[in-house]
C-alpha cells in the first residue's frame, strides 16, 4: 500500500509567510524559507509570492495537505509585515481578512480575537524574529495574516458551529497534516464540547453523525440544541464531556452503533471489530428467542435484517430495550459516577427501537438548555 502524503499546516503556512514578508520589507525575496517545527525538525517551505509594496514587505505560502482531505489545499495564506525601528525588538500578530474571529468562550482564543491558535501564534513570532535577525533588522514588526479565500471556505468547516466567523482558523499543534488524522477529528469533537461548557450547558447531546442528530431532534423537539457529532469515538467523547464537568449526556445513535458499544466497544470503527450480531444475538436470548431465531441472526448481514427477524418473533422491543440499557451501561462505566447518561437508539428503516428510562428526562433538561 502506497504511503500516504503528509502536508503541512496553516500554522506552518503563516509562520513561513510571516519570515518571507520581513525578509522581503529588507529587501530579501527569498524562494523559501526553513521553519522550526514545534518537534524541533526544521521544514524547507516554498515562497509562492514575496515582495514590497505600500511600506509592507508581504509573502504568500500555498497550503499543502499532502493526501488530507482538506478544504485548506491548495490556498494562499499571505503574510503581511510592517517594521517599526522605533520599537524594541517584539512581534505583533493580527489576523485580517479570511482569518476568522472568535465569538465563544471555550476555544483555545479568547473571543474578539483572530482564530490563531497559541502553538502557530508562536511559530508566526519565532519565525518573524528570526527573519529579522537574518536581515539584521533590531526593531519591532507587526504581522497581519490574511487568507482571500477564508471567508467563502469557512462554511465548509466546523467554524460555524464553534461560534468563530468571516474565516478560517490559523491551527497545527505539530506542523505537519497527518492524513486522515484521527487526533485532528478528537481535538474537533473536543473544541466543540468545550465550547458548550464555556456557554454554560450542564447536559450535551451527543450523535455519531448527522442521522442521529436528525432523529433525535425531530423526535424531541430539540431544534434548538446543538449537537456533537462524536463519529467514531464514543468512549473520547464520553470522557471529555465528563472531564469538563457535564451532569449529564444524551446519546442518540443507529442500532448498528449501539449494538458495538452494547458489546463493549467503545470506538466503534470497523478495523475494531464489528459483533453487532453477536450481541443482537445474545439479547435475543435474553428475549426468550429460540436457537433457529438466534442463528438465523447470526447469519444476518446487517441490522435491519436482524431487527426484522425480531420483530417477526415477537420479541423484537424486549431485545432492543436490552441493547439499550447494556450500552448505556457500558457508557456509564466510561463516564464516572459524575455523569448521568442516557441513550435512544433508532433505525434508519423502523425509527425509534429503544430509549434508557431517562432519556425523556434528559430531553426536558436539554430543551431547558442545561445551563447554570
Amino acid at each position: 500500500m502506497k504511503e500516504l502524503r503528509k502536508g503541512y499546516t496553516t500554522g506552518t503556512c503563516a509562520a513561513a509567510a510571516s519570515k518571507a514578508a520581513v525578509l522581503a520589507a529588507l529587501g530579501q525575496r527569498r524562494n523559501s524559507v526553513w521553519v522550526l517545527l514545534p518537534s524541533g525538525r526544521s521544514l524547507a517551505i516554498p515562497i509562492e509570492e514575496a515582495g514590497f509594496n505600500k511600506g509592507r514587505g508581504f509573502g504568500a505560502v500555498r497550503k499543502y495537505s499532502g493526501d488530507d482531505p482538506d478544504v485548506t489545499d491548495g490556498i494562499l495564506i499571505y503574510s503581511r509585515a510592517r517594521l517599526v525601528p522605533e520599537e524594541e525588538p517584539s512581534v505583533k500578530v493580527t489576523g485580517g481578512e479570511g482569518v476568522g474571529r472568535v465569538t465563544k468562550a471555550g476555544l483555545a482564543c479568547p473571543p474578539g480575537e483572530a482564530a490563531i491558535n497559541p502553538v502557530p501564534m508562536e511559530m508566526i513570532k519565532r519565525e518573524t524574529l528570526e527573519g529579522a535577525r537574518e536581515g539584521g533588522f533590531k526593531g519591532a514588526v507587526h504581522i497581519e495574516i490574511i487568507i482571500p479565500e477564508g471567508r467563502r471556505l469557512a462554511g465548509k468547516t466546523f467554524n460555524p458551529q464553534l461560534g468563530i466567523e468571516g474565516g478560517l482558523s490559523i491551527l497545527g499543534t505539530s506542523g505537519i497534516v497527518e492524513p486522515m488524522s484521527e487526533d485532528a477529528i478528537r481535538g474537533t469533537i473536543k473544541a466543540e464540547i468545550s465550547v458548550e461548557a464555556a456557554s454554560g450547558a450542564e447536559y450535551i447531546l451527543i450523535a455519531p453523525g448527522n442521522y442521529g442528530e436528525t432523529f433525535i431532534k425531530e423526535k424531541m423537539n430539540l431544534g434548538d440544541v446543538y449537537c456533537v457529532k462524536c463519529s467514531n469515538f464514543v468512549g473520547d467523547t464520553i470522557h471529555m464531556a465528563a472531564e469538563m464537568g457535564f451532569k449529564g449526556m444524551l446519546f442518540t445513535a443507529h442500532i448498528g452503533k449501539l449494538s458495538k458499544v452494547a458489546a463493549g466497544a467503545m470506538n466503534t470503527h470497523s478495523k475494531y471489530g464489528d459483533g453487532r450480531m453477536e450481541e443482537m444475538a445474545a439479547a435475543a436470548r435474553a428475549a426468550g428467542a429460540g436457537e433457529g431465531v438466534l442463528e438465523d441472526i447470526r447469519k444476518e448481514v446487517t441490522t435491519d435484517g436482524a431487527v426484522e427477524i425480531l420483530k417477526r418473533h415477537g420479541c423484537l422491543q424486549k431485545a432492543m430495550d436490552i441493547i439499550a440499557e447494556r450500552a448505556a451501561e457500558n457508557m456509564r462505566k466510561e463516564a464516572g459516577p459524575s455523569m448521568e447518561i442516557a441513550v435512544v437508539m433508532f433505525s434508519n428503516r423502523y425509527g425509534l427501537l429503544a430509549e434508557t428510562e431517562n432519556a425523556g428526562a434528559m430531553g426536558e433538561k436539554l430543551r431547558g438548555k442545561g445551563r447554570k
